[in-house]
Protein backbone atom coordinates (compact mmCIF):
# COMPACT_ATOMS: atom_id res chain seq x y z
CA UNK A 1 0.00 0.00 0.00
CA UNK A 2 2.34 2.28 1.13
CA UNK A 3 4.50 1.65 -2.76
CA UNK A 4 1.52 2.19 -4.50
CA UNK A 5 0.69 5.44 -2.41
CA UNK A 6 3.74 7.36 -3.72
CA UNK A 7 4.07 5.72 -7.06
CA UNK A 8 0.35 7.33 -7.51
CA UNK A 9 1.38 10.83 -6.12
CA UNK A 10 4.40 10.15 -8.51
CA UNK A 11 2.01 9.79 -11.05
CA UNK A 12 -0.35 12.70 -10.50
CA UNK A 13 2.38 15.19 -9.81
CA UNK A 14 3.06 18.16 -11.66
CA UNK A 15 3.99 16.98 -15.52
CA UNK A 16 2.93 20.17 -17.50
CA UNK A 17 4.42 22.26 -20.34
CA UNK A 18 6.20 25.13 -19.26
CA UNK A 19 4.12 27.15 -21.82
CA UNK A 20 1.13 26.20 -19.92
CA UNK A 21 2.62 26.88 -16.19
CA UNK A 22 0.87 29.81 -14.71
CA UNK A 23 2.90 32.80 -12.90
CA UNK A 24 1.47 32.32 -9.10
CA UNK A 25 -0.85 29.45 -7.43
CA UNK A 26 -2.56 29.94 -4.64
CA UNK A 27 -4.30 28.42 -1.85
CA UNK A 28 -5.40 26.91 1.51
CA UNK A 29 -3.08 23.99 3.22
CA UNK A 30 -4.65 21.69 6.01
CA UNK A 31 -2.30 19.28 7.76
CA UNK A 32 -4.67 16.90 10.06
CA UNK A 33 -2.40 14.73 12.37
CA UNK A 34 -4.32 11.64 14.55
CA UNK A 35 -2.19 10.09 16.69
CA UNK A 36 -5.00 8.73 18.64
CA UNK A 37 -4.75 5.21 17.81
CA UNK A 38 -1.02 4.94 18.46
CA UNK A 39 0.03 3.28 21.67
CA UNK A 40 -1.35 4.76 24.49
CA UNK A 41 -0.12 5.89 28.45
CA UNK A 42 2.76 7.53 26.97
CA UNK A 43 4.06 10.95 25.98
CA UNK A 44 3.37 11.86 22.06
CA UNK A 45 5.16 14.42 20.63
CA UNK A 46 4.97 16.05 17.23
CA UNK A 47 7.02 18.77 15.05
CA UNK A 48 5.54 20.06 11.60
CA UNK A 49 7.44 21.82 9.34
CA UNK A 50 5.84 25.50 9.78
CA UNK A 51 5.99 27.23 6.17
CA UNK A 52 6.42 31.51 6.24
CA UNK A 53 6.53 34.14 4.08
CA UNK A 54 9.76 34.85 1.55
CA UNK A 55 10.12 36.48 -1.23
CA UNK A 56 8.64 34.36 -3.07
CA UNK A 57 6.11 32.86 -1.41
CA UNK A 58 3.21 34.75 0.98
CA UNK A 59 1.89 32.77 4.22
CA UNK A 60 -1.56 34.05 5.26
CA UNK A 61 -4.64 33.07 7.97
CA UNK A 62 -2.49 30.58 9.74
CA UNK A 63 -4.36 28.56 12.32
CA UNK A 64 -3.63 25.69 14.82
CA UNK A 65 -5.86 23.97 16.81
CA UNK A 66 -6.36 20.60 18.26
CA UNK A 67 -6.27 19.14 21.96
CA UNK A 68 -2.58 19.02 22.75
CA UNK A 69 -1.09 19.89 26.10
CA UNK A 70 1.39 22.45 24.71
CA UNK A 71 2.00 23.67 21.70
CA UNK A 72 4.11 26.35 20.27
CA UNK A 73 6.21 27.78 17.03
CA UNK A 74 10.17 27.01 17.35
CA UNK A 75 12.90 27.46 15.27
CA UNK A 76 15.72 24.98 14.36
CA UNK A 77 18.82 26.76 15.47
CA UNK A 78 21.41 25.39 12.93
CA UNK A 79 19.43 26.33 9.55
CA UNK A 80 16.48 28.57 10.67
CA UNK A 81 13.39 26.49 9.42
CA UNK A 82 10.22 27.31 12.18
CA UNK A 83 8.72 24.11 13.30
CA UNK A 84 5.57 23.91 14.88
CA UNK A 85 5.94 21.58 17.77
CA UNK A 86 2.70 19.96 20.25
CA UNK A 87 2.93 17.64 23.05
CA UNK A 88 0.18 15.32 24.67
CA UNK A 89 0.96 13.57 28.29
CA UNK A 90 0.66 10.45 29.36
CA UNK A 91 -2.65 10.34 30.37
CA UNK A 92 -4.45 11.89 26.86
CA UNK A 93 -7.04 9.79 24.95
CA UNK A 94 -7.13 11.99 22.16
CA UNK A 95 -4.09 13.42 20.21
CA UNK A 96 -5.20 15.57 17.51
CA UNK A 97 -3.97 18.67 15.43
CA UNK A 98 -5.08 20.43 12.48
CA UNK A 99 -2.66 23.45 10.76
CA UNK A 100 -3.73 25.34 8.20
CA UNK A 101 -2.33 28.14 6.16
CA UNK A 102 -3.48 30.32 3.00
CA UNK A 103 -0.24 29.91 0.58
CA UNK A 104 0.13 32.35 -2.56
CA UNK A 105 3.27 31.12 -4.55
CA UNK A 106 5.07 32.94 -7.49
CA UNK A 107 6.76 31.52 -10.24
CA UNK A 108 10.69 31.90 -9.60
CA UNK A 109 13.07 33.05 -12.84
CA UNK A 110 16.45 33.90 -12.04
CA UNK A 111 18.84 33.73 -14.74
CA UNK A 112 19.89 37.45 -15.29
CA UNK A 113 23.11 36.64 -13.80
CA UNK A 114 25.73 39.19 -14.14
CA UNK A 115 28.35 39.72 -16.64
CA UNK A 116 31.11 39.18 -13.95
CA UNK A 117 30.66 37.28 -10.53
CA UNK A 118 31.14 39.47 -7.69
CA UNK A 119 33.94 39.14 -5.13
CA UNK A 120 33.23 36.19 -2.12
CA UNK A 121 34.50 35.02 1.20
CA UNK A 122 33.86 31.06 1.36
CA UNK A 123 33.59 31.26 4.61
CA UNK A 124 30.81 33.57 4.88
CA UNK A 125 28.56 30.02 2.91
CA UNK A 126 31.14 27.12 4.98
CA UNK A 127 27.56 25.43 5.89
CA UNK A 128 26.80 25.13 2.28
CA UNK A 129 30.23 23.74 1.26
CA UNK A 130 30.54 21.22 4.16
CA UNK A 131 29.77 17.37 3.77
CA UNK A 132 26.94 16.12 5.41
CA UNK A 133 26.36 12.60 6.81
CA UNK A 134 25.30 11.23 3.21
CA UNK A 135 26.42 13.96 0.96
CA UNK A 136 30.44 13.36 1.63
CA UNK A 137 32.41 16.57 -0.33
CA UNK A 138 35.75 14.27 -0.55
CA UNK A 139 37.29 11.47 -2.42
CA UNK A 140 35.05 10.01 -5.55
CA UNK A 141 32.46 12.88 -5.06
CA UNK A 142 35.44 15.15 -5.59
CA UNK A 143 37.08 13.24 -7.90
CA UNK A 144 33.89 13.24 -10.30
CA UNK A 145 33.22 16.59 -8.99
CA UNK A 146 36.29 17.84 -10.81
CA UNK A 147 35.95 15.98 -14.00
CA UNK A 148 32.88 17.28 -14.54
CA UNK A 149 33.95 21.05 -13.71
CA UNK A 150 37.52 20.31 -15.48
CA UNK A 151 37.79 23.74 -17.56
CA UNK A 152 35.53 25.76 -16.16
CA UNK A 153 36.68 28.76 -13.82
CA UNK A 154 33.87 30.48 -12.37
CA UNK A 155 31.05 29.79 -9.71
CA UNK A 156 28.29 29.55 -12.74
CA UNK A 157 29.86 27.29 -14.89
CA UNK A 158 30.67 24.87 -12.15
CA UNK A 159 27.18 24.72 -11.31
CA UNK A 160 25.94 24.25 -15.06
CA UNK A 161 28.39 21.93 -15.49
CA UNK A 162 26.70 19.86 -13.27
CA UNK A 163 23.33 20.85 -13.71
CA UNK A 164 23.85 19.14 -17.36
CA UNK A 165 25.93 15.94 -15.67
CA UNK A 166 22.91 15.70 -12.75
CA UNK A 167 20.19 16.11 -16.20
CA UNK A 168 21.93 13.33 -18.51
CA UNK A 169 23.16 10.73 -15.76
CA UNK A 170 20.85 10.54 -13.24
CA UNK A 171 17.52 8.88 -13.59
CA UNK A 172 14.04 8.61 -12.15
CA UNK A 173 13.01 5.51 -9.91
CA UNK A 174 9.10 5.48 -9.19
CA UNK A 175 10.08 2.41 -6.71
CA UNK A 176 11.87 4.71 -4.44
CA UNK A 177 10.38 5.19 -1.09
CA UNK A 178 9.14 9.10 -0.27
CA UNK A 179 11.19 11.57 -1.85
CA UNK A 180 14.31 9.41 -1.17
CA UNK A 181 16.96 9.33 1.12
CA UNK A 182 19.99 11.50 -0.72
CA UNK A 183 22.71 8.56 -0.42
CA UNK A 184 25.44 10.20 -2.34
CA UNK A 185 27.85 7.53 -2.49
CA UNK A 186 25.28 4.43 -3.27
CA UNK A 187 23.69 6.95 -6.15
CA UNK A 188 26.31 7.32 -8.10
CA UNK A 189 26.91 3.88 -7.93
CA UNK A 190 23.05 3.31 -8.88
CA UNK A 191 21.79 6.77 -9.90
CA UNK A 192 18.26 5.98 -9.52
CA UNK A 193 15.84 8.01 -7.27
CA UNK A 194 13.53 10.59 -6.77
CA UNK A 195 13.65 14.01 -5.94
CA UNK A 196 15.71 14.05 -2.50
CA UNK A 197 18.48 12.13 -3.99
CA UNK A 198 19.10 13.50 -7.71
CA UNK A 199 18.76 17.09 -6.05
CA UNK A 200 21.64 15.62 -2.83
CA UNK A 201 23.95 14.64 -5.63
CA UNK A 202 23.73 17.69 -7.68
CA UNK A 203 24.08 20.09 -3.65
CA UNK A 204 27.37 17.32 -3.01
CA UNK A 205 29.19 17.56 -6.14
CA UNK A 206 28.29 21.91 -6.26
CA UNK A 207 30.03 21.66 -2.56
CA UNK A 208 32.82 19.10 -3.92
CA UNK A 209 33.67 21.83 -6.84
CA UNK A 210 33.58 24.73 -4.35
CA UNK A 211 30.25 26.01 -5.23
CA UNK A 212 27.64 26.93 -2.27
CA UNK A 213 24.66 24.86 -2.39
CA UNK A 214 21.66 23.27 -0.19
CA UNK A 215 18.36 21.20 -0.83
CA UNK A 216 15.19 23.06 -0.26
CA UNK A 217 12.59 21.08 1.16
CA UNK A 218 8.82 21.60 -0.10
CA UNK A 219 5.39 20.55 -1.00
CA UNK A 220 3.55 20.67 -4.26
CA UNK A 221 0.29 22.61 -4.07
CA UNK A 222 -2.93 21.15 -6.10
CA UNK A 223 -3.69 22.33 -9.55
CA UNK A 224 -7.22 20.80 -8.90
CA UNK A 225 -9.83 23.18 -6.89
CA UNK A 226 -9.66 20.73 -4.57
CA UNK A 227 -6.83 17.97 -4.20
CA UNK A 228 -5.61 15.59 -1.40
CA UNK A 229 -1.74 16.20 -1.36
CA UNK A 230 -0.27 13.83 1.17
CA UNK A 231 2.20 12.56 -0.56
CA UNK A 232 3.28 15.57 -2.62
CA UNK A 233 6.59 16.18 -0.77
CA UNK A 234 9.31 17.50 -3.00
CA UNK A 235 12.73 18.71 -3.07
CA UNK A 236 14.99 21.14 -5.36
CA UNK A 237 18.19 22.92 -5.19
CA UNK A 238 19.54 26.04 -4.58
CA UNK A 239 22.95 27.49 -5.46
CA UNK A 240 25.12 30.52 -4.53
CA UNK A 241 26.16 33.05 -7.47
CA UNK A 242 28.81 35.45 -5.84
CA UNK A 243 27.52 39.16 -6.61
CA UNK A 244 23.38 37.80 -7.52
CA UNK A 245 22.48 35.39 -4.83
CA UNK A 246 20.68 31.98 -4.46
CA UNK A 247 19.45 30.63 -8.15
CA UNK A 248 17.22 27.70 -7.76
CA UNK A 249 17.66 24.86 -10.18
CA UNK A 250 15.49 21.53 -10.14
CA UNK A 251 17.09 18.12 -12.37
CA UNK A 252 14.65 16.05 -10.49
CA UNK A 253 11.66 17.68 -12.40
CA UNK A 254 13.26 17.33 -15.45
CA UNK A 255 14.21 13.27 -14.98
CA UNK A 256 10.33 13.02 -14.05
CA UNK A 257 8.96 14.36 -16.48
CA UNK A 258 11.70 12.36 -19.05
CA UNK A 259 9.81 9.27 -17.30
CA UNK A 260 6.34 10.22 -17.23
CA UNK A 261 6.15 11.87 -21.09
CA UNK A 262 8.81 9.09 -21.86
CA UNK A 263 11.35 11.46 -23.52
CA UNK A 264 14.54 11.01 -24.89
CA UNK A 265 17.60 13.31 -23.97
CA UNK A 266 17.93 14.55 -27.47
CA UNK A 267 13.80 15.32 -28.09
CA UNK A 268 12.65 19.05 -27.91
CA UNK A 269 10.57 18.81 -24.83
CA UNK A 270 13.93 17.35 -22.97
CA UNK A 271 16.14 20.52 -24.17
CA UNK A 272 12.89 22.65 -22.94
CA UNK A 273 12.55 21.16 -19.60
CA UNK A 274 15.96 21.66 -19.15
CA UNK A 275 16.32 25.09 -19.63
CA UNK A 276 13.67 26.05 -17.92
CA UNK A 277 14.46 24.24 -14.58
CA UNK A 278 17.65 25.90 -14.68
CA UNK A 279 17.42 28.82 -12.43
CA UNK A 280 13.34 28.77 -13.25
CA UNK A 281 11.20 26.79 -10.69
CA UNK A 282 6.93 26.36 -11.48
CA UNK A 283 4.45 28.05 -8.44
CA UNK A 284 2.52 24.71 -7.80
CA UNK A 285 4.95 24.33 -4.47
CA UNK A 286 6.01 26.00 -1.31
CA UNK A 287 9.02 25.91 0.25
CA UNK A 288 8.53 24.39 4.53
CA UNK A 289 12.56 23.47 5.35
CA UNK A 290 15.79 23.38 4.65
CA UNK A 291 19.06 21.60 6.02
CA UNK A 292 19.95 18.01 6.67
CA UNK A 293 21.13 16.04 9.75
CA UNK A 294 18.40 18.22 11.23
CA UNK A 295 18.10 18.15 15.14
CA UNK A 296 14.98 19.59 15.78
CA UNK A 297 13.49 22.09 18.55
CA UNK A 298 12.40 20.53 21.20
CA UNK A 299 15.37 18.19 20.56
CA UNK A 300 14.25 14.98 19.78
CA UNK A 301 14.87 11.78 21.30
CA UNK A 302 16.32 9.66 18.31
CA UNK A 303 18.74 10.52 15.94
CA UNK A 304 19.31 13.56 14.06
CA UNK A 305 16.52 14.01 11.28
CA UNK A 306 18.48 13.25 7.37
CA UNK A 307 15.78 15.65 6.38
CA UNK A 308 12.49 17.78 7.67
CA UNK A 309 10.08 17.67 4.73
CA UNK A 310 7.82 15.26 6.27
CA UNK A 311 5.52 15.42 9.59
CA UNK A 312 7.67 13.77 12.45
CA UNK A 313 6.63 12.15 15.73
CA UNK A 314 7.86 10.21 18.37
CA UNK A 315 5.34 8.11 20.68
CA UNK A 316 7.28 7.26 24.51
CA UNK A 317 10.45 8.52 22.77
CA UNK A 318 9.88 6.62 19.83
CA UNK A 319 10.16 7.57 16.33
CA UNK A 320 6.84 6.84 13.70
CA UNK A 321 7.32 5.98 10.29
CA UNK A 322 6.99 9.45 8.57
CA UNK A 323 6.84 7.54 5.23
CA UNK A 324 3.66 5.75 6.19
CA UNK A 325 0.82 8.36 6.85
CA UNK A 326 -1.83 6.00 6.93
CA UNK A 327 -0.05 4.24 9.99
CA UNK A 328 0.90 7.24 11.22
CA UNK A 329 -2.23 8.96 10.87
CA UNK A 330 -1.86 12.42 8.55
CA UNK A 331 -2.66 14.12 5.66
CA UNK A 332 -2.32 17.00 4.06
CA UNK A 333 -5.28 18.82 1.34
CA UNK A 334 -4.79 21.62 -0.78
CA UNK A 335 -8.03 23.87 -1.99
CA UNK A 336 -8.25 26.38 -4.14
CA UNK A 337 -9.19 29.98 -2.19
Amino acid sequence: MKKLLFLTAMLIGIVLSTAAWAKSRGGVVTVEVDLSAREGGKEARLWLPYPVSDTDQSITAVKVSGDYAESAVYTDRANGTPILYARWPETARSRKLTLSFAAERQEVIRRDFPQKEGAWDPTDYRRYLTATSLGPVDGEVKKLADRITGGKTTVLEKAKAIYDWTCENMYRDPETIGCGRGDVCFLLRKPGGKCTDISSVYVALCRAAGVPAREIFGIRLGKKESEDITGWQHCWAEFFLPGYGWVPVDPADVRKAMLVEKLKPEDPRTKELRDYFWGGIDPYRIRIAVGRDVILNPPQAGQPLNTFGYPYAEVGGKALDSYDPESFRYTITYREK
